[in-house]
């Protein structure tokens, strides 16, 4: 493994977690955190083993990861709903300024199932979308 990583899915209750392996990690996953109330699990059923911690550690193990290693991929999953507007999808110009940023201008993405929530709006499941971040040792709040 070249660098450790955390995963927040957006449909899960525990973020996952991977670092190189130490027999100390638990013991260091304690401390960092601060209580030893906090209960880490490695998951060693699922590929890939990982270990599995309560959402709101989120940031202080990203920032302990960070300092120890120097640096961290972060992937974040959304839900996302796409909105857009009837006027840009009926538009024939190409100068978009709705929340869609032109990918639906004009009638693109024909297939969505929209839904009108306003005389114009329009709202669309869209799925799942992750954002990877790279988080280094400088990059830390004080």
């Amino acid at each position: 493994m070249k660098r450790p990583w955390v995963r927040r899915s957006y449909d899960q209750t525990r973020l996952w977690m991977r670092l190189p392996y130490s027999p100390t990690n638990r013991d260091w996953i304690l401390d960092e955190l601060g209580s030893r109330r906090i209960r880490p699990d490695w998951n060693n059923t699922v590929s890939p083993r990982r270990w599995e911690i309560a959402r709101t550690h989120l940031r202080p193990l990203v920032d302990a990861l960070a300092f120890r290693f120097g640096e961290v991929d972060v992937y974040l999953e959304f839900s996302t709903t796409e909105r857009c507007d009837r006027r840009c999808q009926r538009a024939e110009g190409d100068d978009c300024t709705c929340s869609c940023r032109g990918e639906h201008h004009g009638g693109g993405v024909y297939w969505k199932h929209w839904t009108q929530v306003g005389e114009e709006t329009l709202v669309s499941e869209f799925g799942r979308v992750v954002r990877h971040y790279l988080v280094r040792r400088g990059d830390m709040a004080p």
